[in-house]
């Protein structure tokens, strides 16, 4: 039997749906602060910060939609496209939001799959198959799944993560802050980070702002964290780095002020351990502190770029620089003297190499 690779499928549907949210994220933050509110009557006159809001609420409105349609069409291909959009659609009505959109996109997809590969129709039939039997069946079987029967139990699910993460209180709110934190920065943008930016992106659709800068923050952790321990061996003549090492993390560093974690994954392939554990502590406490204080991001990525638009951006940049300086210290205090002669003995066994080659010929 093969695979379901939901997984797969999930990080396709997120590839596509990131530049939605950071683009409705980033109209939002902008709009607002420029003193611009969502248009109540678009038929009144309204200001250009306005519209930027309206815009940006508009497109987070597309986001079940959207990645309801991206699962349906990684699963099914373009037959699952239309009904994967009317499932997004229909999860926004009935209040199921990310999450109905999501369950919404797999079912209908997997259901596409299954008339592609066994629904007979006469030969005249066959070139409406994609683009109207597939999607007409489809989209009425598993729409009205999704209104009556699957809907109910996903809203209610929905309303009550919604309930229980705003009325999580002191060391339960770090907590959750510190677990997502940790997830984050724990593969530096791989499948463990996709999953904790695809639970903030979703409860950002709620209303919920506090997990999107427990993500960004998270992010920027790593490379900080790591440009810290480099900026301590220098300042207190220890040396943890070798010279390619040092190179990568002054690349690394202004990748991190934009959000982008990856520039930390050479430094981490070299001592895997150290960092990756590092980093995570790091990310986890900054994490919790961020949720704890009540800092919220509208936006979901930008980095640096995007901390004025947050409710609190002072707190937000102690959480960081918190979390920050425990991933500098640990990597500090942990990290061994690195070993740069195996690098010039083999560079000399190479010359060897090769002038046994020359000898030979």
């Amino acid at each position: 039997m093969k695979k379901l690779q939901i997984k797969k499928h999930a990080l396709t549907a997120i590839s596509y749906m990131l530049p939605l949210v950071v683009a409705s994220g980033l109209l939002i933050a902008i709009g607002n602060l420029t003193g611009g509110t969502v248009i109540g009557n678009y038929q009144a006159a309204f200001s250009i910060p306005s519209a930027l809001v309206s815009l940006g609420v508009l497109g987070m409105g597309l986001l079940a939609p959207v990645i309801a349609g991206a699962i349906a069409y990684s699963i099914a291909d373009r037959p699952g496209i239309a009904p994967g959009l009317l499932m997004g659609l229909i999860a926004n009505a009935i209040g199921a939001g990310f999450l109905g959109g999501m369950l919404g996109g797999f079912i209908v997809g997997y259901f596409v799959l299954f008339l592609k590969n066994n629904l007979k129709v006469p030969r005249w039939a066959e070139g409406l198959m994609p683009m109207m039997i597939i999607p007409l069946i489809s989209s009425l079987v598993v729409g009205l799944l999704m209104f009556f029967v699957l809907g109910v139990p996903i809203v209610w699910a929905t309303d009550g993560m919604t309930a229980f993460l705003t009325s999580m209180q002191g060391s339960m709110r770090f907590l959750f802050g510190a677990i997502l934190g940790g997830m984050a920065a724990f593969d530096f943008g791989g499948p463990v980070n996709k999953v904790a930016s695809l639970f903030a992106d979703g409860l950002l659709l709620e209303g919920i702002y506090e997990p999107e800068a427990v993500k960004i923050l998270a992010s920027m952790v790593p490379p900080f964290g790591v440009a810290i321990s480099w900026v301590l061996s220098k300042a207190l003549k220890k040396k943890k780095y070798t010279k390619s090492e040092e190179d990568n993390i002054k690349i690394a560093f202004p990748m991190g002020v934009c959000m982008i974690t990856e520039g930390v994954i050479p430094i981490a392939a070299v001592d895997i351990v150290r960092v990756v554990v590092s980093c995570t502590l790091g990310a986890a406490v900054g994490g919790g502190f961020s949720m704890l204080w009540g800092v919220g991001s509208p936006v979901p990525s930008g980095g640096m770029f995007i901390v004025p638009a947050m409710n609190h951006p002072i707190l937000f940049c102690l959480a960081l620089l918190i979390g920050s300086v425990v991933t500098g210290l640990m990597l500090f205090f942990w990290k061994k003297e690195p070993v740069e002669k195996a690098e010039e003995e083999t560079t000399e066994e190479e010359e060897m190499d090769l002038s046994d080659i020359k000898i030979s010929f």
